[in-house]
């Protein structure tokens, strides 16, 4: 199986908008899925600035896919998609 990248939003619009929940994934995915998936953090993906009016902050990608209004829950769906469709 190919390793799933997360990449967390950590720019002030994702953070304020409810980012800092996100932390929590640092010690949720190692537990459930070991190495098969890397957590990282960004500075800034730069997805709000495409059109700012409709921002849907925080985001976080799951390898190339967008989580826009990024939960915990959320990406941990996601994740699991990814895994079941490499299956």
């Amino acid at each position: 199986m190919k390793e799933i990248n997360v990449n967390v939003c950590l720019g002030t619009t994702c953070f304020v908008m409810g980012g800092t929940n996100l932390n929590e994934l640092l010690e949720i995915v190692p537990k459930k899925y070991g190495d098969k998936v890397k957590v990282s953090g960004s500075p800034c993906l730069g997805l709000c600035s495409i059109n700012w009016e409709y921002s849907k902050a925080p985001y976080v990608k799951v390898n190339n896919e967008v989580v826009a209004e990024a939960t915990v829950e959320k990406v941990l769906n996601e994740i699991e998609r990814q895994m079941t469709n490499e299956q």
